[in-house]
């Protein structure tokens, strides 16, 4: 599991780095001056997707709280949430840059989405957080 975590954490690294060169160049591309929700893929992936899975691989490796049942869904769930929430920061942005009006209910429905990821994002971390609690508390100093 700790390779599987180092992976996403690769990844992850990868794609923020994507997230911040399309947000400099496609508002330069657009001549968009103003605030946009692109320039939050950059630090959403390196934070959420990077950093955190460096120290699930840190965690795992100290603890082994992969052993337990469901540690893999919950995983499984966070990379859900944080990839709908970074979809949607990236679907809002191009609205932005692009000073695209979104109807009542496209807008409704993107922020509905986002925090469909926001929830899932959150409950992975908490289960994640409670399961490797559970494996520290287990372990003998």
């Amino acid at each position: 599991m700790i390779k599987r975590y180092f992976n996403a954490a690769i990844v992850y690294a990868g794609l923020a780095l994507a997230g911040g060169v399309f947000y400099r160049e496609f508002t330069k591309y657009t001549l968009f001056t103003g605030k946009t929700n692109l320039a939050f893929i950059h630090t959403h992936y390196f934070m959420l997707g990077l950093f955190f899975f460096l120290a699930l691989a840190l965690l795992e490796r100290a603890f082994t709280f992969s052993a337990q049942k469901g540690s893999r869904g919950w995983v499984m769930v966070y990379h859900a949430g944080l990839n709908i929430t970074t979809a949607c920061l990236f679907l809002r942005g191009l609205a932005q840059a692009t000073q695209a009006v979104l109807s009542p209910a496209m807008n409704g429905a993107l922020s509905g989405v986002s925090g469909i990821g926001h929830i899932l994002l959150g409950s992975g971390m908490i289960a994640l957080l409670i399961l490797i609690r559970r494996s520290a508390i287990k372990t003998p100093a």
